[in-house]
Parts: structure tokens; sequence; C-alpha cells
């Protein structure tokens, strides 16, 4: 929003005052149930993000409409297929992914960051939340690499996907049941671990609980952990961490491999 009427200003096609009063206008819509903030690609780095439990599937439309309506890219987390065709009939271009319940509207080319973000689930149980957390990096434009059903059960899983880690900036690591996983991987690699406990275990686990607190306690140094089921968390995390390392060149539009 604020680059296209800066470069209207520039080409003459709007005057200054005109842009003035259009920034000013444009900082949040206020849609009676919602303010829409518009400003917070300018001072975050990335536009809102919708999160779409608790909201009715028309408020989910008008909203997502909203945040199409500057050109930027745009992210809907915890959305239901019934919102994901209402946002769909008026974005065309919308897609709805149903494993990790996001909607995703790409309005920009994406300018792929050079490092790269390994997203790591211990089990195929954990795959949603992983999605919800590669999605969210994706969106932001940083390349991904999905290595999944990689627990400690199964050890050599992990092991064998060493030049994978080895290749990270940062490692997302989703994990359920005791949620040991983060640690492993940390005890491994050189770059920060993004620990995101699940909900996914039987009673003891106290609905990711049982994960969370495990993953509070790692001994292992360089890990930060997220909230329960908190994908989007950890995947924004990772983004802005990756965006701390040089990418070069800076108009980097090569599709991720």
């Amino acid at each position: 929003m604020i680059m296209s009427v800066l470069r209207a200003v520039r080409s003459g096609t709007l005057s200054e005052s005109d842009a003035l009063e259009r920034l000013r206008s444009a900082r949040f819509e206020d849609l009676g149930f919602a303010r829409v903030d518009h400003d917070r690609s300018f001072r975050c780095g990335f536009g809102e993000v919708i999160y779409c439990a608790g909201k009715t599937d028309a408020q989910v439309a008008d909203i997502f409409a909203a945040r199409a309506g500057t050109g930027e890219n745009v992210l809907a987390t915890r959305a239901t297929p019934d919102m994901g065709e209402q946002v769909r009939a008026r974005n065309a271009g919308a897609r709805y992914d149903a494993v990790s319940r996001t909607i995703v509207l790409r309005q920009n080319a994406p300018r792929w960051s050079d490092r790269r973000i390994v997203i790591a689930a211990a089990g195929t149980s954990d795959i949603p939340v992983a999605e919800e957390a590669r999605i969210t990096a994706d969106i932001m434009d940083q390349r991904t690499c999905a290595l999944y059903d990689v627990g400690v059960a199964g050890i050599e899983r992990l092991l064998a996907c060493r030049d994978e880690l080895d290749d990270a900036s940062v490692i997302v690591v989703v994990a359920g049941m005791e949620g040991a996983l983060p640690s492993v991987v940390s005890g491994l690699v050189r770059c920060p671990v993004i620990a995101v406990p699940t909900s996914v275990g039987y009673g003891a686990s106290f609905g990711g609980l049982a994960a969370l607190l495990a993953m509070l306690n790692c001994c292992a140094a360089g890990v930060s952990v997220v909230n329960i089921d908190g994908g989007f968390a950890g995947g924004y995390m990772a983004a802005m961490i990756n965006r701390g390392y040089a990418v070069s060149p800076a108009e980097n539009n090569a599709p991720p491999e």
C-alpha cells in the first residue's frame, strides 16, 4: 500500500496532499466488527495474519478481502473448508489447504531467501502443525525443506537427514508425545532450533502440556519454544530469523527447489 502510493507520487499521478490523506486513512480499515491493520507490513515486515477461529465465515471473507485489497500477500490460519470456499469466491487466486487449515493468497512475486528453513516433524500426526509452520514461512518468501516422521523412536530416520539439518539456517521442530525431538536436533546442529509442542499423545500428555514442559526444560542449548500447536508462531519466528541472514542477490526470484 505505502509503496504503491509513493510510486504514484513519483510518477505524478497522485498529489502529495492526496497521498498523505490516503496513507493516513490506510493505517487501518474499520469493518465494524474488526479493525484491519494495513500498516503492519510497514511496521513489522509482514502484514496482519487472519486468525479464523471464533469468526464467522462471512467475517473471515470480509477481512480477507480487505487485506487482499492492499495488494499484499495474505495468510489466514485455523480456517474451515467453508471459510476457504467463501474466500475463494471473492479472491480467485486464494488457495485453501485442508491439512494446515490455512488460506493463502500470493499477490507479489516471491523474493526467495538464500538460506533455508528446515521443518522437522516427529510423526505423521504432527504434520498439520508442521505444515502450518511451513506455509507461514513460505508466504514470507523463505525457502523451506520438510522432514516428516523423523521422531526419536527411530533415530536412524533423523540421522539419515544430516545433510539437510547441517544446511539449515534455522530449524522448526514439531513434536508431541514426550517432546524429545528438539533436544536431540539441537545437540546435532549449530543453528537456532524453534520447538513447537503439539497436542498429539495419549492421556498423560495432557493435550501437549507434557511436550511443552519437556521442551522448556531442554538441556541442549539453542532451543526456543512456542505455544502448543503453534505452527504459525514457529514458522513466523523462523522466517524472521532467516531474514536476518544476507540475501544475495536482493532481487532473487528463483523458485524454491
